[in-house]
């Protein structure tokens, strides 16, 4: 995580803390207001312990009005915002340019939303079917001194109707997947859903869909991905390949995104309570381009995102990468290495490469001595445009990326 939004996320940890002991009628609690009393970490952590049961291992939260609950909506805000908070500037980085007015749709108390208003969101709006996440949302903002609009949005009920207006970016963390079942029958009514939403989204804008690194949650994903890339909608991250998704040809892949960031103590506390395991952040996400735009012109040279974690052999190393001509595997033998390739050694899941001179190998490409490796883009950032003199020319090309950090 940049020192930028690390820091921001301090300042949001006594902010979070303070509107919870509020909540709860405790504003005059012991103890000093950047910590939980040992007391206040054992009873939160219960609550952590019955939503990550719920909506990561068993999933019968899922879809489930789990934020009208105090206990657990107090366990989402000490845990789970920070988390998602994280999760969310790192993929705004990836934005092709700063949003001006956003929705936060399913926003629960606002992490995705104040995480786009510390990225240089200029109007924010969170809309939710629970009034009790919205509530806590407006204190947070108060507490903040920011201004964030609410609105009620309950997409369980047929024909409900969106925020007014037109947005340069929308944002759903962690709801398309606790929408309309399980299995590939969900599908074409997210897809339905999605498609719907990309209509209030203006030309040279997003719609940013975040979900759990689950295999079930991130396959989903990757479906509803081929669902709208089917549909003639071009997704402006992660993929570079524009065909289907190459992870769902066998049923033991999936393709998530994975982060370090520096933990606040509060959720490491909890965490440990709970016995659970923060230590990276993991996350799949897809950011789609409204209907009529074109893919994102790349810069030039033979690109691949690294979507594994190294895979290393002895003498070797390993990755899978994912580009314009597909999924792939990548490998370079220890005894090749010299200064031209050595960035391969060192590479994170997220990073998008430049490769020259492979030979076909097995399964993928096999890297040596003459290959010249380039990160062109690194994790949580977008990848450049090509020079002015090669883009595209005409409609449809995009906008520059200029990414918000």
């Amino acid at each position: 995580m940049s020192n930028a939004y690390s820091k921001d996320l301090e300042r949001w940890m006594p902010r979070l803390i303070a509107v919870w002991r509020a909540s709860r009628g405790r504003g005059g609690a012991a103890g000093p207001e950047t910590r939980l009393t040992p007391q206040e970490v054992k009873e939160v952590a219960a609550g952590v312990r019955q939503l990550s049961l719920g909506l990561t291992r068993e999933r019968q939260l899922a879809g489930a009005r789990y934020m009208d609950d105090p206990k657990l909506l107090g366990a989402y805000l000490l845990f789970y915002w920070p988390v998602s908070y994280a999760q969310a500037r790192q993929v705004l980085g990836e934005l092709p340019s700063r949003p001006r007015q956003v929705l936060d749709l399913g926003s629960g108390p606002g992490p995705v939303a104040f995480a786009a208003l510390d990225a240089g969101g200029g109007e924010v709006t969170a809309a939710d079917r629970s009034k009790p996440a919205l509530t806590l949302a407006r204190s947070l903002a108060a507490e903040a001194g920011e201004a964030l609009a609410t609105r009620d949005w309950d997409p369980t009920k047929k024909g409900a109707a969106l925020p007014e207006g037109q947005f340069d970016l929308i944002t759903m963390g962690h709801v398309v997947n606790e929408l309309y079942g399980t299995g590939e029958q969900a599908t074409a009514p997210r897809a339905a859903l999605l498609e719907t939403i990309l209509a209030k989204v203006k030309r040279g804008g997003s719609l940013l869909v975040m979900e759990p690194a689950l295999r079930e949650t991130s396959r989903g994903l990757l479906h509803v991905r081929d669902a709208m890339v089917a549909k003639g909608y071009a997704v402006r991250a992660p993929c570079m390949y524009r065909g289907p998704c190459p992870a769902l040809v066998k049923e033991t892949d999936w393709c998530h995104a994975e982060r370090a960031w520096p933990m606040p103590r509060v959720v490491e506390e909890l965490a440990r309570a709970a016995s659970l395991h923060k230590e990276s952040l993991k996350m799949s996400y897809l950011v789609l381009a409204p209907q009529g735009e074109d893919w994102p012109a790349l810069t030039p040279g033979r690109l691949f995102r690294i979507v594994s974690e190294p895979l290393e052999g002895k003498g070797r190393h390993r990755y899978i990468g994912c580009g314009p001509e597909g999924r792939v595997g990548l490998a370079m033998q220890e005894r090749h290495r010299n200064e031209r390739n050595e960035r391969f050694l060192k590479l994170n899941r997220g990073d998008v490469i430049s490769v020259t001179e492979t030979e076909p190998k097995g399964d993928g490409l096999a890297l040596d001595e003459r290959t010249e490796v380039r990160v062109v883009a690194a994790a949580g950032k977008g990848v450049p445009p090509p020079p002015k003199e090669d883009a595209p020319s005409g409609p449809g090309t995009g906008p520059s990326p200029g990414a918000p950090s």
